[in-house]
């Protein structure tokens, strides 16, 4: 069962990912982790890629789909993939579905997280983690039980991402209002959308992900 989890920055995708990735045994595709991985191997496409970005280049369309060709054909995809940070534009959506189709796959569902933007700065404005052990909390909706003192590990450091001002993060979400949103309508054409609330709990977002899941895993 192939999967696409759709979002603005802060939705919680990598939080829900997680969680599908433990209840239906599929595997989570990051971007950012496959290009960091294929780099690393040091195989042609990875060199390619090397260049590609030390040119100051964006990676094509091309090269990101001949490296997740690659990746999906790995033995920890065998059960199905959730697809990260892929695809963001109709473009892509077109590619991956022909990739899928080559393959003698597809998409099961598209799951888009809808959040309120406010509600989304609020969130990623105010996120920082423990320096020690990386546990995650949010000033305004996840404090430290004890004001400067980590839960976990009783760490009094914290770090605080320098990309997570006001001005940054309304910045990616023009761009995802701009760049990804107009594919929701080519998966709605397709009957695989399902949005689901992101503004609730995460607990809940994750009963109506399942709920959509579980709609079409028969099928898939």
């Amino acid at each position: 069962m192939n999967l696409v989890l759709l979002g603005p920055p802060g939705a919680g995708k990598g939080t829900q990912a997680q969680r599908l990735e433990d209840a239906y045994g599929l595997k989570q595709l990051s971007t950012g982790d496959m290009l960091r991985a294929a780099i690393k191997s040091g195989n042609p496409l990875g060199r390619q890629l090397q260049e590609t970005l030390d040119a100051g280049q964006l990676v094509s369309d091309e090269m990101m789909v001949a490296m997740i060709s690659a990746r999906i054909e790995e033995a920890d995809c065998r059960n199905g993939v959730i697809f990260d940070g892929f695809p963001r534009t109709v473009d892509q959506a077109e590619a991956l579905d022909g990739l899928l189709q080559e393959k003698g796959s597809r998409l099961a569902a598209v799951i888009e997280i809808r959040a309120d933007d406010q509600a989304l700065v609020d969130r990623i404005t105010g996120r920082f983690t423990c320096a020690k052990c990386g546990a995650n909390y949010n000033k305004r909706f996840k404090p430290t039980a004890v004001a400067g003192v980590c839960d976990v590990c009783g760490s009094t450091e914290f770090d605080y991402r320098s990309d997570d001002t006001e001005e940054t993060v309304r910045k990616r979400l023009e761009t995802y209002h701009g760049q990804t949103e107009p594919i929701l309508p080519y998966y709605r054409r397709q009957g695989l959308l399902h949005s689901v609330d992101g503004n609730l709990d995460f607990d809940e977002v994750a009963r109506q992900i399942a709920a959509a899941v579980d709609s079409v895993s028969g099928s898939a």
